[in-house]
């Protein structure tokens, strides 16, 4: 009941796949319960970390293909549905989304009508409230506040196909080994600095019932990646500045205790993010 690609290609050529990834019988029961929406142009394809075992019925569809995989974290999770992936356009997803017709059908008109543009973030309505600016723009120079979420991203194929691939650092993201989150925004950073064209548009795709890592999982992993981001996004003194004003809101908005969470976000700053081949933290 596992389709591969060759199976997934004889029965549609998708132009838009949705990447989602999940882990475990409970994951897969969460993509059941999506309830994906059949529309043309999209397929589906599922990233099963730990899976094996029968498929929800609601999922043996011509439009959807599970491929199973033994990595860990959710970083190489997402970089596994790369690489089985077959479409010319690539939405990121997760396993606890609410799709329309409407949203997917956004991303394809978007992407066609901007052609140079070779990564797009979009906009998601849910339960974190997400502020987002109104106006389109290149996201080497973003709006005051802003900042992205994975399953905001759609990327061409040749993003994360050939000598200049971009892919998620697995040392980042959840079930990664030490750094809880941050794997979106440093994807992003990563595409920009192999000098592909990547743009914010102000338009909803999908909505997120729940709230988002960041704002849901303040452990010490996810606090030192985003002091780590920081280190990258903002020039000295900037970063230090940001250190405190960070921990005060997050202890304004999750009673986080102020001080340990201070420390964390300077400990991920002294850091740094170091290249693969010589991280040794």
């Amino acid at each position: 009941m596992i389709k591969s690609p060759s199976e997934y290609d004889s029965m549609m050529s998708p132009r838009l796949e949705v990447l989602i990834a999940t882990i475990g019988r409970d994951g897969i029961n969460r993509v059941a319960d999506m309830q994906l929406p059949v529309t043309d142009g999209v397929g589906y394809l599922v990233s099963w970390q730990c899976g094996g075992g029968d498929v929800p019925a609601s999922l043996l569809r011509p439009d959807v293909r599970i491929v199973l995989t033994g990595s860990d974290g959710l970083s190489n999770n997402r970089n596994d549905a790369f690489r089985a992936s077959v479409a010319p356009l690539l939405l990121i997803a997760d396993d606890d989304l609410r799709y329309t017709i409407t949203g997917l059908q956004t991303v394809i008109e978007v992407m066609d009508a901007n052609p140079d543009v070779d990564v797009a973030a979009f906009m998601h309505t849910g339960g974190d409230r997400k502020v987002f600016p109104d106006v389109e723009f290149d996201l080497r120079c973003p709006e005051s506040g802003y900042y992205v979420t994975s399953f905001e991203i759609a990327v061409r194929r040749r993003v994360i196909a050939g000598e200049n691939s971009v892919a998620f650092d697995p040392r980042f993201g959840i079930g990664a080994p030490k750094f809880g989150a941050g794997e979106e925004q440093f994807f992003i950073d990563d595409a920009i600095g192999r000098g592909f064209n990547c743009r914010f548009f102000p338009c909803v795709i999908v909505e997120h019932p729940g709230v988002t890592t960041g704002q849901r999982y303040l452990d010490p992993g996810v606090l030192m990646a985003q002091g780590i981001y920081l280190r990258t996004a903002f020039r000295w003194p900037g970063a230090l500045v940001r250190i405190p004003l960070m921990a005060w809101r997050h202890y304004r908005a999750h009673r986080y205790t102020l001080f340990p969470s201070m420390w964390y976000i300077a400990r991920g700053w002294s850091i740094g993010r170091r290249p693969m081949q010589s991280d040794s933290q």
